[in-house]
């Protein structure tokens, strides 16, 4: 065999950026938890100061400071020996209304290697794993993975791509959030349309607990109230909106749970369907976020379709071609691409 040493060196030069990656995620997650994120974001400090500050042990703090500014997480000014976060990295991970707060997805990866175990074994096996049955981490990170992106875009530019949607919500219209986590979508809505009623349906427990406690924090529990329900069986007729943020391709009978939303919907109204984005083909699909979604998609959104009835497992890199052909089979006859991000694809389907 010929190795190619020049080709070699940069595989292992993308093996050392990854292998960094992996321990910095880890890195980030205490990071977010300790507060040492928000505390360098009001001015540069020593090890000793930013450890007094966040009452944490100083050798701990000292080493995952550098840490950090090994990896352009922080900087850190050698005359000074003090490290601080610039502006652009204040935006990023100490600021939790930022569109761009990223600790998050650091929280839910962390979260998701915890199954690496059980997804090996099931590998062997083809048996499920459910979305409930992963660390509480995987729970925790996705809302805060997502969060920002439907904080930018769900009220600004995706209802709005709707035709007719955000006048209905503006009047007073009915909706169901379906898979709707710890409600961070389904309170972003009641906090823009204080004259409609939400209700937002998940299967996971703990998850609809934890989203009642997040909109009586806001204020908004009077319009928006959170149950129990799988999506092929939430309550209700009548809807004028329903939404699926990030979660129809996770569903064991994605084609189901769209029948079920075309019996709940009035004759006139919508369904958004918010999705990873994705292009048709697997190799239009490799690149950065390609990477991402394939290897959530793996721990996270095969096995929990495979754990339900159906298992029809899209992936989180179904595409758009795959989307269409589910919602028609549930007999909807208008499907269209309304919005997109470098992260997602906004769907706008109607009966």
């Amino acid at each position: 065999m010929a190795l190619n040493t020049e080709k070699l060196n940069e595989f292992l030069g993308r093996f050392v950026n990854d292998l960094g990656a992996t321990f910095h995620a880890g890195m980030v997650v205490i990071g977010e938890k300790l507060g040492l994120y928000q505390a360098l974001a009001a001015g540069p400090l020593t090890s000793a100061e930013l450890a007094a500050r966040t009452q944490t042990d100083e050798r701990y703090v000292r080493e995952w400071l550098s840490s950090q500014a090994a990896g352009g997480y922080v900087t850190y000014d050698a005359a000074a020996q003090t490290f601080g976060l610039t502006e652009e990295q204040t935006f990023a991970l100490a600021d939790e209304d930022s569109p761009a707060y990223i600790p998050g997805a650091f929280e839910l990866a962390t979260g998701s290697l915890m199954a690496v175990p059980r997804i090996t074994e099931a590998f062997r096996t083809g048996a499920g794993m459910g979305w409930q049955e992963h660390h509480e981490g995987v729970h925790h990170g996705c809302e805060k993975f997502f969060r920002p992106g439907y904080a930018a875009n769900l009220v600004r530019s995706w209802i709005p791509a709707l035709d007719g949607a955000e006048a209905k919500l503006t009047a007073g219209a009915r909706v169901a959030d379906i898979g709707c986590g710890h409600g961070a979508s389904t309170i972003l809505m009641a906090q823009a349309y204080p004259q409609s009623e939400f209700v937002g349906f998940d299967y996971h427990e703990g998850s609809i607990a934890a989203a009642r406690v997040a909109a009586q924090k806001v204020g908004v529990a009077d319009r928006a109230r959170f149950d129990i329900a799988r999506a092929k069986e939430f309550p209700g007729k009548d809807y004028d909106l329903v939404t699926m943020f990030d979660c129809l391709h996770d569903m064991g009978d994605p084609v189901g749970a769209s029948m079920h939303v075309r019996q709940s919907l009035t004759r006139d109204g919508h369904w958004m369907i918010v999705e990873p984005f994705a292009n048709d083909t697997l190799a239009d699909n490799l690149n950065p976020v390609g990477r991402i979604y394939y290897s959530a998609s793996t721990l996270l959104c095969t096995p929990c379709s495979r754990s339900q009835e159906v298992g029809m497992c899209l992936g989180a890199q179904a595409g758009e071609t795959r989307m269409r052909t589910v919602v028609a089979s549930a007999g909807f006859t208008r499907f269209r691409r309304a919005a997109e991000t470098p992260f997602n694809l906004v769907y706008e389907v109607r009966p």
